[in-house]
């Protein structure tokens, strides 16, 4: 095998989308569009659910419904310099839930504070989308049948236990 100097010319690259599209004929312009692999769904940012058991504030309410966005890395960054998680690593996942709840039932504002006085098992909830949206992105997983084993998709996100 040859190696080309440093002075040598190389012969340059093949305009790749000119030789598609030259390769292209009338019949096939246009299907790569159509084709179900170049169709491509819009980035979801935000994710709904609904807590196993719900937030109760001072009065009394219930909230159950609630939405939760995609973390950035200054979300995860920002709590690191919080004094409760120096003291406490455990504390991290309160102060991080509490950046990306965008909503929470009726509530005006959700915080760390709101999602201090949760029930653990809503923490638990909480702490569980958050992986499932962050990692995945999206609240479905593929499960199985146990009975015929057919496979399908649920949605994790909004249902509740026992529910399908």
């Amino acid at each position: 095998m040859r190696r080309a100097g440093p002075g040598a010319r190389m012969a340059a690259p093949a305009n790749t989308a000119q030789t598609a599209d030259a390769a292209r004929t009338p019949e096939t312009a246009g299907t790569a569009a159509a084709s179900p692999a170049a169709v491509r769904e819009p980035l979801r940012t935000e994710f709904e659910f609904e807590l196993p058991r719900g937030f109760v504030d001072e009065s009394g309410t219930v909230h159950r419904n609630g939405a939760m966005r995609l973390a950035t890395a200054r979300d995860e960054l920002i709590p690191l310099r919080d004094v409760r998680v120096r003291e406490n690593p455990a504390y991290l996942s309160v102060v991080l839930l509490g950046r990306v709840i965008t909503r929470l039932g009726t509530l005006g504002s959700v915080h760390d504070g709101t999602v201090e006085n949760m029930f653990a098992s809503d923490l638990a909830f909480l702490q569980d989308f958050y992986r499932q949206i962050n990692a995945e992105g999206h609240t479905r997983a593929a499960v199985a049948c146990p009975r015929c084993e057919e496979s399908f998709e649920v949605e994790l996100a909004g249902s509740r236990l026992g529910e399908s």
